[in-house]
């Protein structure tokens, strides 16, 4: 049996943040708002990943009223998230997602950020998808006041 799931999030760029994308420090003088480390990346596979077992969403599992959660790090969530993957029973296919932002370039940070996710999500670096597009200057997102990603991942019931 498989499970799609499909993940959104959006965060404000604000300066006085670290921009972090899919657990990695990506230099930039603007960073992501957010009651964790706002990275977007991460969050919006943590809800795919949870869509699919349909087992709420990371709201739901990490609220931004619970201080435990102040300045957490993604990775830790995500971490806690692939344990409830796979006490529900599943095992990650693949993940791909889509980062929409004006700037910083992210291409070079790719190789990075799947030395970093593959490992949590127990997928090789083939089976991660990591696009980056822009807004084409529409939006608040176009204005390089937020960055956005989208995410769907493939999810195998374990024999």
């Amino acid at each position: 049996m498989y499970r799609i799931g499909i993940g959104y999030d959006l965060h404000r760029l604000v300066p006085g943040r670290k921009l972090v994308l899919g657990g990695v420090d990506i230099p930039f003088h603007l960073g992501a708002a957010g009651h964790s480390d706002g990275d977007c990346l991460i969050h919006a596979v943590i809800d795919a990943l949870l869509g699919a077992v349909a087992a709420g969403d990371i709201g739901g599992h990490f609220p931004d009223t619970d201080p435990r959660w102040k300045d957490a790090r993604s990775t830790d969530l995500l971490a806690r998230v692939m344990e409830i993957v796979r006490e529900k029973g599943f095992e990650v296919v693949n993940v791909d997602t889509v980062v929409v932002a004006e700037a910083p370039r992210l291409g070079p940070y790719h190789g990075a950020i799947r030395d970093v996710l593959c490992p949590i999500l127990g997928i090789a670096p083939s089976d991660l998808g990591i696009k980056a597009k822009t807004a084409e200057g529409l939006g608040v997102i176009g204005e390089g006041s937020a960055i956005a990603c989208h995410a769907v991942t493939l999810l195998r019931k374990c024999a």
